[in-house]
């Protein structure tokens, strides 16, 4: 257990849709702060104004409302650390900045954006890379390098600057991770990064470190894509004076393209045919739809179980979790630092282990509207039942259909598989048929019941000494039209017994010897 109250955040930017690594990132802050007895946070960066999306922050909190991670705190739902989004924090930044900046730890550099790429091509003309550093800043357009009386000029005559953190010269950063562990870093390999821009809006880095303190998180749980970035983090604690309120960093391993190098990407689920968002986005600008899990018929449980194991192992043997069971067995001790390999095949067999644990009345409800959008009538079809019967088979909802159609098409089938009549359909076939519907036409309706019926066609059978498949798969053949589908005698059941003679009376004339 944590030594102090452990208060985590996710804190998304609204630069696009939220995607599956940026979910797994809010879960595993989600399932530690619950686990602890924490709080979970929902922050919004929102200082790249440039890359704002409209509509993004919107469909993050239906993403996260869908997925069943509900912040304790955060935009929306309040809390005594407020503002919760960025944009609106503007001035609490500012005054921390300065403070560096009168320290000696941060220095303003008024090095315009064309300066700064003139600078970068000369370098490049010479095969070198030009890093805005220790080695370079006392030679560039900065408060280091221009006198007293030139920055005051400059900062008094409204030229547009910006504010670099200080980078201390050859001095060796330890520090822990709680997945990668000890980290170290020689600070001459950093640049002077900019901490607050010239559009007035500091960037990530100041942003959340003076946000991280003021809202007294314990833990920061990110991507690995951050790591590199923990080096100016830790320093601009130690320069503001918070190294003992610091949290504990973990950065979570990448979450990886199923075949390949590199990181799962919108791409490779447009190749592939499988979803990397959670709920359909609409793209502003073209309005092109990409469909999300939710789209794709995934349960928001089976989707979460899916992201959980992506870099997390519990230990055990176990797979499926409910979100209270990913609760208690949730530790960061067991989130690995290589990459997680989403693997679509596996996400669709998660759905399936969920469809059948799913209450049959609410999945009937779903194939209703299935049944609705074709105007088929289902009026005299239990659909529960059907669904009951169909499910093993199914791993989304919307593969009902093709998994029970035939209970819904009276006269059915319209068609027969060929593949099938030449296996099942022989020359005595209709004979044997035609005696078979004898035998269910003594079958009185209220005893036409699954058990009954094949009690009495296995008996006929026995006693006639015909062989099981040469009249259950041309049976099934007249009823489904395909060798294939859930028991004969439950389908039978169901569509009753004057829909079953007439369905073997259509096979007859419309089955051909091949």
């Amino acid at each position: 257990m944590p030594e102090k109250p452990v208060r985590v955040r996710f804190a998304p930017s609204p630069t696009g849709p939220l995607h599956i690594g940026g979910v797994r990132t809010a879960l595993f802050n989600y399932l530690f702060a619950k686990k602890h007895n924490g709080k979970f946070i929902l922050r919004i960066e929102d200082t790249d104004q440039a890359r704002y999306i409209a509509g993004a922050e919107d469909y993050l909190m239906q993403s996260l409302e869908w997925c069943g991670i509900r912040p304790d705190e955060g935009v929306n739902a309040g809390g005594d650390y407020g503002p919760y989004r960025q944009s609106e924090r503007k001035e609490i930044y500012l005054k921390y900045v300065k403070q560096l900046v009168e320290k000696g730890y941060a220095y303003y550099a008024f090095d315009t954006s064309e300066e700064l790429e003139k600078k970068r091509k000369e370098y490049e003309s010479q095969g070198k890379t030009f890093t805005y550093n220790a080695a370079e800043r006392n030679e560039l357009l900065n408060s280091l390098s221009l006198s007293a009386e030139e920055v005051e000029e400059r900062l008094k005559s409204g030229i547009s600057y910006t504010i670099r953190f200080k980078i201390p010269v050859n001095e060796e950063l330890v520090f822990e991770d709680v997945i990668r562990g000890r980290v170290m870093v020689n600070t001459n390999t950093l640049d002077d990064k900019v901490l607050f821009k010239a559009d007035g809006m500091p960037t990530y880095h100041l942003a959340n470190v003076v946000d991280d303190h003021l809202m007294k998180i314990s833990h920061v749980i990110r991507g690995e894509e951050w790591l590199p970035s923990l080096p100016l983090h830790v320093l601009l604690y130690r320069s503001f004076g918070w190294e003992a309120e610091m949290p504990e960093f973990a950065h979570m391993p990448l979450t990886l393209k199923p075949e390949g190098k590199g990181k799962l990407s919108k791409r490779d689920g447009d190749l592939g045919g499988f979803p990397i968002f959670p709920l359909n986005w609409t793209d502003p600008k073209t309005g092109k739809i990409s469909k999300g899990y939710k789209g794709y018929g995934y349960f928001p449980e089976a989707f979460i179980n899916i992201i959980a194991l992506l870099g997390w192992n519990p230990g055990t043997t176990q797979e499926i979790f409910s979100m209270d069971e990913l609760i208690r067995a949730f530790s960061l001790e067991n989130v690995g630092k290589a990459g997680a390999r989403f693997d679509p095949d596996k996400a669709i067999w998660f759905n399936h282990q969920y469809m059948q644990k799913q209450d049959p009345a609410k999945l009937a409800e779903s194939f209703s509207e299935i049944l609705k959008e074709k105007r088929i009538d289902y009026a005299d079809i239990n659909v529960r039942k059907v669904v009951e019967l169909i499910r093993e088979r199914a791993n989304f909802v919307s593969d009902f259909w093709d998994q029970g159609h035939f209970f819904f098409k009276p006269p059915a089938p319209e068609e027969y598989d060929p593949k099938a009549i030449k296996k099942s359909w022989k020359e005595n076939t209709p004979g044997i048929m035609k005696e078979l519907m004898r035998v269910l036409s003594d079958i009185k309706i209220s005893e036409f019941t699954t058990e009954n019926s094949e009690e009495k066609v296995k008996q006929w059978i026995n006693d006639k000494e015909l062989g099981m498949g040469k009249v259950m798969n041309p049976f099934r053949l007249t009823i489904v039209g395909a060798l294939k589908g859930p028991h004969l005698f439950d389908i039978i059941a169901l569509i009753g017994k004057e829909e079953t003679l007439v369905r073997i009376e259509k096979g007859l004339q419309d089955i051909n010897i091949p």
